[in-house]
């Protein structure tokens, strides 16, 4: 296998860090996000977005997958790792949040994995990074 891929996306929005988190750790808002399908599969153990929360995204004709929260620090830091299914292996997700000067919030996401077949994560990685910088504008503003 090659070494791992990582994405860095950053993002800022207006919002502040409380109103992006909860945005982010909302799994029905991240569609647009993603480009994808996404149904809750389960709530997280003591708060509906928290740790092992638990979403099933589903691209295009791809099969679903899911993600589960690993990491919910409110307003600063959400984690997240495919927990079943994927092509990808290792995939996990940090978003850092930090407040900006004019009360708005600095989203610096880091999505990292690595895929079996030669040449597919780095393709991934170039499709994800131009559909998640798209789609974080349409998240909140």
């Amino acid at each position: 296998m090659a070494a791992p891929t990582r994405v860095r996306i950053s993002h800022v929005f207006t919002s502040s860090p409380e109103v992006v988190f909860d945005a982010l750790a909302e799994h029905e808002n991240l569609g647009p996000v993603f480009a994808a399908k996404i149904t809750r599969v389960k709530d997280g153990d003591t708060e509906r977005n928290g740790v092992g929360s638990t979403r099933s995204l589903k691209i295009g004709p791809l099969p679903a997958f899911h993600e589960t929260t690993t990491v919910a620090d409110r307003p600063a830091l959400i984690e997240y790792k495919i927990t079943k299914g994927s092509p990808l292996k290792g995939h996990w997700g940090r978003q850092a949040l930090t407040p900006t000067a004019d009360g708005g919030t600095r989203l610096d996401y880091t999505i990292g994995f690595d895929a079996a077949v030669p040449g597919l994560a780095p393709l991934v990685g170039k499709i994800l990074t131009v559909a998640v910088g798209k789609g974080l504008g349409k998240l909140v503003p």
